[in-house]
C-alpha cells in the first residue's frame, strides 16, 4: 500500500515509517524539521531509515518531503498528488511545558495540522486515517487505570486540549464523511532515538555528567512508561484494523468509523524506581534535585489496554529495566 506517514523525522513516526517501509509498503513521510529540539537529531533518523533500507536494498520504498502540517495549500497538493491509500497522522507540537509559554505552536501543528490532514484525507478517498492521541487527556483524574470511556473534558494544558480536540474532530469527520479513524492514546514512550526534552533522556544526560537532575513533586508521580518498539507495534496492527470494515470489533454503534484506543504499558512505576533504573543501566548514582510539582503535569498514568488487546492480540511488555537498558546503551553509543 501506499502510506503517509506525518512527523516521519520524529521520535515514533521515524521508526513507523521505517518498519513499514520494511514490509514493503511504499511510504512519504513529511516534517516541517522545526527546531524545538535539534533538526540534526530529526536529520539522523532520517539518515537511519535510508541506512536500514539500504541494507535490504528498499531505499526506493521512503521518500521524504519537508512540508509543514499549516501549510494548507501544500497538504492539499500532497494528497492531490500522491494519492495515499492509508495515513498515519503522528506529527504535532508535542511537550507539556512547552505549550505554556508558546501556545500558538501548538494551535498552527495540532490544531490548524490535524484538519489539513482530515481534508486531505476526506477528499482523496483515504481509508484509514491514524492519529496519534495522549494520555495526557486524562488529566489528574483519580480512577485508575485510564479507560477510553471515562470522561476527559478537564485538560490540565493546552497541549492536552488540543489533543482531545483533535479526537473530536476525528470523531466529527467519521460522523460526516465516512472516514475511518483511529485515534492512540500514547503513555509516555520512551527509547533510542527518544526526544531530549523527555525525562529518560535529560535524566540520563545529566546522571552521566555529574549533574543533579530536577525531581518533581519530590518524585511522588507516576508513569507508565512504554517501550517504542511496543508502541510501532500497536500503531502497525492498529493500522490494518479499519473501523467499519468487515470483522471490525464496533466502539460506537452511532459512529461505526470512530475508534480510540489507549497504547500503555499497563504497569505504572513511581518516578524514584524510573531514576533507579537509569542508575543500574548507566552504572552512575543520580544527584537528586526535589522540587514542587510543575503547572501542567500529572501525578500519574496509567492504561487500560484491555481494548487494544481484545482488537489486536497485543499488548505492551517490555519491563522498564530492560527498556532503560536498551536507551542507556543507544545513548553512550550515540551521543555521549
Amino acid at each position: 500500500m501506499k502510506f503517509l506517514v506525518t512527523g516521519a523525522a520524529g521520535f515514533i513516526g521515524s521508526k513507523v515509517a521505517e518498519e513499514l517501509a520494511l514490509q514493503g509498503h511504499q511510504v512519504v513521510g513529511i516534517d516541517n524539521l522545526n527546531d524545538y529540539y535539534d533538526p540534526a537529531l530529526k536529520l539522523a533518523r532520517l539518515n537511519r531509515i535510508q541506512q536500514v533500507l539500504r541494507t535490504t536494498s528498499q531505499t526506493d520504498l521512503f521518500r521524504f518531503i519537508k512540508l509543514d502540517l499549516a501549510d494548507r495549500d501544500g497538504i492539499a497538493n500532497l494528497f492531490a498528488t500522491e494519492k495515499f491509500q492509508r495515513v498515519i497522522h503522528l506529527g504535532a507540537q508535542a511537550g507539556v511545558r512547552y505549550s505554556i509559554d508558546n501556545p500558538m505552536a501548538y494551535v498552527d501543528s495540532n490544531l490548524t495540522g490535524t484538519m489539513t490532514i482530515l481534508e486531505g484525507c476526506r477528499h482523496h478517498q483515504v481509508e484509514h486515517l491514524v492519529y496519534a492521541s495522549s494520555s495526557s487527556v486524562y488529566g489528574n483524574q483519580q480512577k485508575v487505570p485510564f479507560s477510553e470511556t471515562d470522561a476527559v473534558d478537564t485538560p490540565i494544558s493546552l497541549y492536552a486540549a488540543t489533543k482531545k480536540s483533535n479526537e473530536l474532530m476525528a470523531h466529527t469527520y467519521s460522523h460526516l464523511y465516512q472516514l475511518p479513524t483511529t485515534g492512540l492514546r500514547f503513555f509516555t514512550v520512551y527509547g533510542p532515538w527518544g526526544r531530549p526534552d523527555m525525562a529518560p533522556w535529560k535524566f540520563t544526560k545529566a546522571i552521566l555528567e555529574g549533574r543533579a537532575i530536577d525531581v518533581y513533586n519530590h518524585g511522588q508521580l507516576m508513569r507508565d512508561f512504554t517501550y517504542i518498539d511496543d508502541i510501532v507495534e500497536g500503531v502497525l496492527r492498529i493500522q490494518d484494523l479499519v473501523p467499519a470494515s468487515e470483522g471490525y470489533p464496533t466502539q460506537l454503534a452511532n459512529n461505526p468509523y470512530y475508534a480510540l484506543y489507549n497504547i500503555g504499558n499497563n504497569q505504572p512505576v513511581a518516578l524514584e524506581d524510573f531514576i533507579s533504573a537509569i542508575e543500574n543501566a548507566a552504572g552512575v548514582k543520580a544527584q537528586k534535585n526535589y522540587l514542587p510539582m510543575q503547572a501542567g503535569d500529572v501525578y500519574q498514568t496509567f492504561a487500560d489496554v484491555g481494548k487494544l488487546a481484545a482488537a489486536v492480540g497485543f499488548q505492551p511488555a517490555t519491563p522498564l529495566a530492560k527498556g532503560m537498558q536498551q536507551f542507556v546503551d543507544w545513548y553512550l553509543h550515540e551521543i555521549a
